[in-house]
């Protein structure tokens, strides 16, 4: 097929965003605590979860003197925060892991933002296919963008070792759907110039990366996911992510789907299946007792804010308020712009429903809001007023990152994750919203033998059975597109 054949598909946010974005998501809803991320490359997710969260969880009984609806309200999910205690990546590239720990360094940490919660990052090479005791019963796994790397003997591997050996609470997958292939091609083409065949011949399937060794339609996927859920005690829900901002001109876009498909895999609880798992993941343990063990390569360890956890008494709290104000010169401030002044949140301990409560109770405030409204969007006047002009200054503020531009746009038929490479044809720019090829064959070293899931570059590429892997490294980059497709 030639290259004016190939369609134009882009992506906003960008693919791999949304795939992040879906994980995210599912982590603050489950309110988890610690994330093991298998595959995790250079360290992007990793980084992700370093950064604080903007308070700590609301507080027991017996830290607010005087509860009320404002302070027992159920968050919004707007307001839903992230709060992990332990975090660890795993990959089986030294080159990919020497980046993750600098990225999750604390000296890589933006000062700007108070640390409310202690956090203990490790950071471990090895191949999935070892059993690591650290990772036993862990509150969540993730793996994305992993599985279509791995050849035969070790995906068959995954899940004895994942969900048997390890079983976490939660497990959360992601891998491209081989059905939005098609979005790229007019109906009956097949996008030979710049695909990538499958390098298994299992089948005449055309890929999107060279080292894929499968890529699973929507039923392929959903049947593997329930055959493996069934075996070793989970409930499953499968669905897909990243629709293309185009419209398709022949009406595929429902049957086709999103480009990654997604799973999230939840525990069976009750002591039939923990035996079960115990005994069917017995072989993998054993085995592994003559492998190589994965290798503690970093520890880092954030400590939390001196006052964390220590609030100061309501009055304390109504003054600092006040006082801010007062240099402001203002009449109504909404409650995450107080909030974000380092010295009320060390005085409230770092505790959000500590202020609302000392500002309830304070004559000189009136604190306005509405049902289904973010807390930190919550109005306080200052009772009677003063005359008033809006601040020039502010201090260190929590909020998220400007909205994405169109810039952020992906396009193309290609590796959608991969960071800002010129692959030869100098399409490449990471998100940049150019046009871009599907096809990065053309840079030689672009995956070459220090990329993730992939040995030191001194041994050879290849013998699987020695953890010598070749694929590529997960990512989840603050600035750049993962390395994962």
């Amino acid at each position: 097929m030639g290259g004016e054949a190939e369609l134009r598909v882009t992506f906003f946010p960008p693919l791999y965003l949304q795939r992040r974005i879906w994980v995210l998501d599912i982590l603050r809803r489950e309110q988890v605590t610690e994330i093991v991320d298998i595959g995790c490359g250079e360290g992007q997710l990793l980084a992700v979860l370093c950064q604080p969260a903007s308070s700590l969880p609301p507080p027991d009984p017996g830290v607010l003197a005087s509860p009320s609806d404002a302070t027992l309200t159920v968050l919004e999910v707007g307001d839903l925060d992230l709060h992990p205690t332990r975090i660890a990546g795993l990959d089986i590239s030294s080159h990919a892991l020497a980046s993750a720990i600098e990225d999750t360094s604390p000296a890589a940490a933006n000062k700007s933002y108070t640390r409310w919660e202690p956090l203990e990052v490790n950071i471990w090479h090895g191949g999935l296919e070892i059993f690591n005791p650290a990772f036993v019963n862990a509150e969540c796994i993730v793996a994305t963008e992993v599985i279509e790397h791995l050849p035969e003997a070790i995906l068959a591997d995954f899940a004895p070792v994942i969900m048997g050996a390890y079983h976490p609470r939660l497990l959360l997958v992601t891998t491209p759907s081989y059905g939005f292939n098609a979005r790229f091609s007019p109906p009956g083409l097949t996008n030979t110039a710049t695909g990538f065949p499958d390098p298994t011949k299992r089948t005449d399937r055309v890929f999107r990366h060279h080292d894929h060794k499968f890529e699973w339609t929507i039923e392929e996927f959903q049947e593997w996911c329930e055959g493996i859920a069934q075996e070793w005690g989970y409930d499953v829900d499968t669905t897909t992510v990243g629709r293309a901002q185009e419209k398709d001109e022949w009406g595929r876009d429902e049957e086709l789907g999103g480009a990654s498909q997604v799973a999230v895999f939840r525990r069976l609880e009750g002591e039939a299946w923990a035996t079960t798992r115990e005994e069917k993941s017995a072989s993998v343990k054993e085995r592994s007792k003559s492998e190589k063990e994965h290798h503690l390569l970093k520890t880092h360890h954030y400590d939390a804010h001196v006052r964390a956890g220590k609030r100061g008494s309501a009055e304390e709290i109504a003054k600092a308020v006040l006082d801010k104000f007062d240099e402001w010169e203002e009449v109504d401030l909404r409650l995450e712009e107080i909030w974000f002044v380092e010295e009320i949140g060390a005085i409230c301990g770092g505790w959000f429903e500590v202020l609302i409560e000392a500002i309830e109770g304070s004559a000189k405030f009136d604190l306005q809001r509405s049902k289904g409204q973010r807390r930190g969007d919550w109005v306080v006047l200052v009772v009677g007023g003063r005359p008033g002009k809006k601040k020039t200054t502010t201090t260190s503020e929590w909020a998220p990152a400007d909205d994405l531009s169109e810039e952020d746009v992906q396009e193309g038929y290609r590796s959608d994750d991969d960071p800002g490479f010129d692959w030869g044809n100098g399409l490449y720019s990471s998100d940049s919203g150019v046009d871009l090829s599907w096809d990065i064959s053309k840079y030689d070293n672009a995956w070459g033998k220090e990329s993730a899931w992939t040995c030191d570059s001194s041994d050879d590429v290849g013998d699987w059975g020695t953890g010598k892997w070749s694929t590529l490294s997960a990512a989840w980059d603050l600035d750049s597109p993962e390395q994962k497709t």
